[in-house]
Order: C-alpha cells, then structure tokens, then sequence
C-alpha cells in the first residue's frame, strides 16, 4: 500500500471497509460546493480508495477483474 502524504488519513486494508469509505466520500463530495476545498479533497480520497480496491482486488484468488 502507498503511504500516505502527511496529513492524510490511513486507508482500511479491506476490501469491504474501503468500499464503505468510498460510499461515505462520494456523500460528502456531492454535499460539498463544487470546487470547494471540502469537494476537491473529497475528489482526491475518492481516487486513492480506488487505486486501493484495485490493488486489492488484483491480488485476489483469482483476480476479480
């Protein structure tokens, strides 16, 4: 797993925590002004628990494609 940058908060390592994290981010992006700090950081959460699911789901048993 990246490390992430100081300041950000560390991801779950599961699969199905990450997918909970997501539903909760994509929430609070949708609430959040658009373009607002709150909105773009949002954006950016929602990027690297993808990147994680990804990571995740490659390394299953067969790989869920």
């Amino acid at each position: 797993m990246a490390k992430p940058k100081p300041g950000e908060p560390a991801l779950p390592q599961t699969r199905d925590e990450l997918l909970e994290l997501h539903r909760e981010t994509r929430r609070r992006r949708n609430r959040a002004p658009h373009g607002s700090d709150e909105h773009k950081a949002a954006i950016e959460l929602i990027g690297r628990i993808e990147v994680e699911v990804a990571r995740i789901e490659r390394e299953m048993d067969p790989p869920r494609v």
